[in-house]
């Protein structure tokens, strides 16, 4: 990408905001906010059945969580051993007279506990949102001294110092290729082994096609034997190794292959002692399920973890589609791809949480609407689902959410599928809504002065309408065009036009692909692009605003809102693109920048973004929306591109959806609003994501009893630590030995 010339606007605002964030892009600021997530009311109304039940799901989504510290960096295990094995000798106060004694200030001491906090938030030292490494923000000799001083190190000075040698220079490394997650030369990964590239993972991809297996829960490992000659491990995570088992439909797949030249062996075990203990809890919260639906659900994904297989975990996301309003909510497994460099392989996660009944009634009247809702969308009937499978659409309470972060809201299963055929479920978060998004206006970037107080007031009403709309009609809208294994069509050939061309429908998904496998690397992003320019569309419909409350003026402050929103979000979305790699690191944010740019193009005034000085005389920008040309400039805009978004998905035209998608989500420096530069302006005044501190259960006699905690960066660490009382010292050996068995997998391209 070239320089912009010397001497001319965009270079000047350029020069004028480089410099001083250089470094803060890979720290947590010590004033990074923290919240605490509140469930007490939702909690004290179960019944003590429903608590054990959510107790011991709790116990397996958290101990499943440890699998994404082995899935995000070489080096996260251990750094999570470390950090648990000095906060359980010395609590974070009892830490802080040492390390003041040490020589440490109180701000480098909190800079440390802000690190470890969100290791623990992040679990691993890459950001869940952006994917961008973070290293402790003090000198590494000042942390060392505190770390082989600290009472864990006097217990056990071998294994602390063992610790410390293994991680500590990766922990503050900040060589090009650590500093983000990515494949090949593009970054770091632990899916794959070092020496893959996009090459070898199209290739494993189709591998994976041509046999039916699912990407979702395994890891790629590279060979090259002396012949020069490539073999390939697929490994897919189980309980069970080697050990032969004659029930499962897995044990034919464990075998060697040739395809294409290449020699590929599938074996499974990955994270086996990890899911071991998933397996365990989930049998106990077997025998507190509320009907069969449950018992069933939680016997496919016992099956599923023990034998890795997939079909295993779609057989309980079935049951778990037909457990309509539980008033125990959860879900777990391999499940979300954002963070796959190729874009199919599943980060592990799992939720608890429970129903906010007041917030649900709203959601249930909106998915009554729902079929009313879809005929307004911009495409053809025939692009739209044969019947509308009505989903559950619930606003939950979380009691846990273990994995790399904690989304507003969901829309599961991924699988395909199940989504054209049996349905899918959606949740929005409302107390994670309640804490995580909240603003102060003194924090507010980018917005003209008389838009502050408005966006604070109506920033939470417009979201939830936002989430409700994105999660419902947005992923629960469209069809696929499928041919299945037998040559027969899900569509009519002869009568369906595609609306771009005027034609019959040329291209679509053949046996075995999927929307992940065939769109790969955009599938992420351009579905969250599609889900969200579907709340923005739709959110202009009087019977949605009517369903959430709103009418009159204050319906249309919701709507500008909610726009304003997604236009700022356009623009903080830049801190997400490196220009190096010409790459975004996060889907919803890339998608955010898309509809900017849709806006933009939009053109006669809808959407303006001006670069300014700010009062503290550094640079500054501006963002205008004008709410009068929101419904004839803006909505015809989001209509056409709605329109195109939905046909070339429907399609599978992975050309047209690159195309279009990719010539979006360029960042130039091209005026007027040369975005290049502006990205540096936007790092300038970036605000950290906050860190949620979520609450502990524990069992005492037959009862169980929530664990609250301070919301701090000391209250996050505590709760970690109090999380894996019984076994933690356990738990860390595990990570290091799975850890130090692939260590010598991680070795980059040459």
């Amino acid at each position: 990408m070239g320089e912009p010339e010397a001497g001319s606007e965009c270079a000047i605002r350029a020069a004028a905001a480089a410099g001083p964030m250089a470094d803060t892009q890979y720290i947590l600021p010590n004033d990074i906010g923290v919240s605490s997530l509140d469930c007490r009311e939702a909690f004290r109304l179960l019944s003590s059945t429903e608590r054990l039940y959510a107790h011991y799901l709790s116990r397996a989504a958290w101990y499943g969580g440890l699998a994404v510290l082995l899935q995000t960096s070489p080096e996260a295990p251990y750094i999570y051993a470390l950090l648990s094995r000095l906060f359980r000798a010395q609590d974070p106060d009892q830490l802080r007279q040492h390390a003041l004694a040490e020589g440490l200030t109180e701000e480098e001491y909190q800079a440390f506990l802000v690190y470890a906090a969100g290791v623990y938030s992040n679990m691993g030292n890459y950001k869940s949102f952006g994917d961008t490494k973070f290293v402790p923000n003090l000198p590494k000799e000042k942390l060392e001294r505190v770390i082989l001083g600290s009472e864990a190190a006097q217990q056990h000075p071998e294994e602390v110092r063992g610790l410390w040698q293994i991680c500590g220079e990766l922990m503050f490394s900040l060589e090009s290729r650590l500093r983000h997650l990515g494949l090949g030369k593009e970054g770091i990964t632990t899916y794959f082994s070092g020496n893959c590239t996009m090459e070898d993972a199209k290739l494993a991809q189709d591998f994976l096609d041509s046999q039916n297996l699912s990407a979702y829960n395994t890891r790629l490992f590279k060979e090259v034997g002396q012949d020069g000659k490539l073999s390939y491990e697929v490994r897919l995570a189980s309980v069970l190794g080697t050990e032969p088992n004659l029930d499962s439909e897995m044990t034919s797949k464990l075998k060697s292959y040739e395809f294409q030249g290449s020699h590929f062996r599938v074996t499974r075990g990955d994270y086996a002692p990890i899911l071991q203990k998933v397996v365990e809890q989930l049998e106990k919260a077997k025998a507190y399920a509320a009907n069969s639906h449950q018992e069933q659900m939680l016997a496919q994904y016992i099956e599923s973890f023990t034998q890795g297989s997939i079909e295993a975990h779609k057989k309980g996301s079935r049951f778990w589609i037909q457990d309509k309003g539980p008033i125990v909510e959860s879900y777990i497994g391999f499940i979300e791809s954002y963070r796959d460099p190729f874009g199919s392989r599943g980060e592990f996660e799992g939720f608890v949480a429970m129903v906010n009944k007041a917030m649900s009634a709203k959601f249930e009247w909106l998915v009554a609407s729902a079929e009313q809702l879809l005929k307004e969308l911009p495409w053809p009937p025939a692009f739209e689902k044969d019947k509308f499978l009505t989903p559950d659409f619930t606003s939950l309470d979380v009691l846990t959410f273990a994995g790399s972060g904690i989304p507003a809201g969901i829309n599961i299963p991924n699988y395909d599928d199940l989504r054209q055929t049996e349905g899918f479920k959606n949740v929005s978060l409302g107390n994670v809504l309640a804490v995580a998004y909240a603003t102060q206006r003194e924090k507010l970037t980018f917005l003209e002065e008389e838009d502050k107080d408005l966006y604070i007031r109506w920033k939470g009403p417009s979201f939830d309408v936002q989430v409700g709309l994105h999660e419902l009609l947005g992923h629960g809208s469209g069809k696929l065009f499928m041919q299945d294994e037998k040559g027969a069509f899900n569509f009519d050939q002869e009568t369906v036009i595609n609306p771009e061309t005027g034609e019959q429908i040329q291209s679509w998904y053949r046996s075995g692909e999927t929307w992940d496998s065939k769109f790969s690397t955009i599938a992420s992003s351009y579905e969250e692009c599609r889900a969200e320019s579907v709340g923005l569309y739709l959110c202009l419909h009087p019977r949605v605003l009517e369903i959430f409350g709103f009418e009159g003026a204050d319906a249309e402050d919701v709507v500008y809102v909610n726009w304003l929103n997604m236009v700022r979000a356009g623009l903080l979305a830049l801190e997400f693109y490196t220009p190096e790699a010409s790459s975004w690191r996060q889907a919803h944010m890339q998608a955010r920048f898309v509809i900017l740019r849709v806006l933009l193009e939009a053109g006669e005034g809808l959407v303006t973004v001006t670069p300014t000085t700010g009062s503290d005389g550094r640079p500054d920008a501006r963002v205008h929306l004008d709410r009068d040309k929101i419904r004839t400039v803006g909505k015809p805009a989001l209509e056409r591109f709605l329109r195109r978004l939905q046909v070339l998905k429907s399609t599978g035209d992975v050309a047209g959806g690159r195309a279009l998608y990719e010539g979006y989500a360029a960042v130039t420096d091209a005026p007027p609003e040369c975005f290049l530069s502006l990205r540096d302006t936007v790092l300038l005044r970036k605000e950290a994501r906050k860190l949620i501190v979520q609450p502990n259960t524990r069992l005492e006699g037959s009862e169980v009893q929530l664990l609250e905690y301070e919301a701090s960066a000391a209250g996050l660490i505590r709760s970690f630590s109090e999380r894996f009382l019984e076994d933690g010292p356990e738990l860390e050996k595990i990570l290091t030995q799975l850890a130090t068995a692939d260590a010598q997998c991680w070795k980059g391209p040459q």
